[in-house]
């Protein structure tokens, strides 16, 4: 797959911290080539405790996660939209990006001095939105003219895309994004080729102090209530801890963990939550070779699925033989789970569930 997630906030957030402890080698698990693609842009492997009980009955020679790509997007300023700061270049950046994580600084104190000269997050996340809502608008009113032109001309689509732009445009007006308008999924095709920022899904990162790992402070209550508005979501990181963990050896690290009351890194959550906000699910091949997690959207066919490992594997499709994870433990071997008839054969309509394992008959 190759979706990504765009990392935004305003300078100074602690965003760029947050990407490079996201994109450290071997942060987040063994065996994944981790790197920093571009200067910013970076795979993430995606932790998963199921490859490692899959790994308890079946030997193998390495353990590959599901990645993701992130993108470090330049702090934005106020009137990004009109061109502040190198704004409109940053937007680009935004625009091609599949969704969005929003870090939001909050913690008082410390050396570096917040950009608006206090700590407010609600300002912030307002500040982000209206740059956003604003280059949302200048594209939407100049596609709106566009489309209306060739609508009244009689072309159907363009009158359909007309619409959809007059209803985002009011709700942009009143500095609305996009993304809490209502699109059937036809309409949601045409959402996602006009390229609209505000349309794309947002995680918010609330950059916490180790004061407040949990994220139970006044501050990020505030950004959880926003969340609960948006019907999204929010993850607490402490961006300095991530920072020095991301650092240490793997026992150093759960050593420091453990003194913290942890168990795993902040930023494993939010490479979770990443995952499912692009609409991504796993499913697992195992073998002596390796044990691998696959990234796939929700929905995806068992043909698509196999496509990912390789085209000819889509192309040649048979049927994918599929045991759940349950029926491993239970059985423990691929023969007894065979043997106890719990094998499933599945054909080209089969809608792949987060978790499947799977072998790929095909024929080309």
């Amino acid at each position: 797959m190759s979706l990504e997630v765009g990392i935004v906030g305003l300078p100074n957030v602690g965003k760029s911290t947050i990407f490079n402890a996201l994109t450290a080698a071997g942060a987040l698990a063994a065996n994944y080539p981790f790197a920093t693609i571009e200067p910013n842009v970076g795979v993430v492997a995606v932790p998963d405790e199921r490859l490692k009980t899959i790994n308890q009955f079946i030997k193998t020679e390495k353990i590959v996660p599901a990645a993701l790509r992130v993108v470090d997007i330049a702090g934005i300023v106020r009137g990004a939209s009109t061109g502040e700061g190198l704004g409109n270049k940053f937007l680009s950046h935004i625009r091609e990006v599949d969704a969005i994580l929003h870090v939001v600084r909050c913690f008082a104190g410390g050396d570096v001095i917040h950009v608006e000269g206090s700590v407010d997050p609600i300002r912030d996340i307002d500040t982000i939105d209206t740059e956003l809502a604003l280059a949302d608008l200048e594209t939407v009113s100049s596609s709106l003219d566009k489309a209306e032109r060739t609508a009244r001309a009689g072309d159907k689509d363009a009158a359909a895309r007309a619409e959809i732009l007059r209803r985002a445009k009011a709700h942009l007006n009143e500095g609305k994004p996009v993304r809490q308008l209502e699109f059937s999924p036809e309409e949601k095709k045409i959402v996602k080729g006009l390229g609209l920022i505000t349309a794309k899904k947002v995680l918010y990162v609330a950059n916490v102090d180790e004061s407040d790992l949990h994220g139970e402070g006044p501050l990020v209550q505030k950004v959880r209530e926003r969340a609960e508005q948006e019907g999204g979501s929010v993850v607490p990181v402490c961006g300095k801890l991530e920072a020095e963990l991301a650092e240490l050896d793997e026992s150093d690290r759960n050593e420091m963990l453990q003194s913290m009351g942890l168990t795993e890194p902040a930023l494993a959550t939010l490479a979770r939550e990443a995952y499912r906000l692009l609409g991504l699910q796993s499913f697992f091949t195992a073998g002596p070779k390796e044990i691998r997690a696959w990234e796939i959207s929700v929905g995806a066919t068992a043909p698509q699925a196999a496509g990912v490992i390789h085209t000819d594997f889509e192309r040649g499709f048979i049927r994918a033989e599929i045991y759940a994870l349950e029926d491993l433990k239970q059985y423990k071997t691929e023969a007894a789970i065979k043997a106890a008839g719990r094998l499933r054969a599945e054909g080209k309509g089969y809608v792949m569930k987060d978790g499947d394992i799977t072998h790929f008959l095909f024929n080309v």
